[in-house]
C-alpha cells in the first residue's frame, strides 16, 4: 500500500469520526428533548451533557489534526466506550424508539477511533513520557 492510499484511509477514519461526534454537538449543546432525557436518566443532566459534548469537540478537533490524531482518538475511545456502556447498563441499546441508531453510531465512531489510536499509538505515549521524563 502507497503512502498516498494510507493517507486516504486515514482520513477516511478522522472524517467518519469526527463527522458524528461533531453532528451531535447540536443536540448537547441546544438541550434537545433526547439529549435532556438521556442525560436526566444517567442522572447527570445538565453537566454531564454539556461536558461530553466539551468533550467530543475537542476530540473531534484533535483527531482532525494529523499531530494530535492519536489523542484525540484516545479520548473518543473512552468517550464512545462511556456511551456503550450507559446503553448496555442504563439506557438500553433503543432510547426512546430510535431503533438502536445511537448505539450503533457509538459503535461506528468507536471503531474508526479503535484504529486510529493503534496506528497513531506513538502521539500519546510519546505525550506522556513528555510529561513524566525519566
Amino acid at each position: 500500500m502507497t503512502l498516498q492510499q494510507k493517507n486516504v484511509i486515514y482520513w477516511v477514519l478522522r472524517l467518519i469520526a469526527a463527522i458524528i461526534m461533531l453532528q451531535t454537538l447540536f443536540f448537547k449543546f441546544t438541550g434537545a428533548p433526547e439529549s435532556i432525557y438521556i442525560f436526566s436518566k444517567l442522572g447527570m443532566e445538565p453537566w454531564g451533557r454539556i461536558g461530553t459534548g466539551v468533550l467530543e469537540l475537542l476530540a473531534s478537533i484533535l483527531i482532525l489534526m494529523p499531530r494530535t490524531t492519536g489523542i484525540g482518538a484516545l479520548m473518543g475511545t473512552g468517550l464512545m466506550a462511556g456511551a456503550i456502556y450507559f446503553h448496555l447498563s442504563n439506557l438500553g441499546i433503543v432510547v426512546q424508539n430510535d431503533h438502536g441508531k445511537l448505539f450503533m453510531l457509538a459503535l461506528i465512531v468507536l471503531i474508526p477511533c479503535l484504529l486510529l489510536l493503534y496506528i497513531f499509538r506513538a502521539q500519546p505515549i510519546a505525550l506522556l513520557k513528555k510529561r513524566n521524563p525519566k
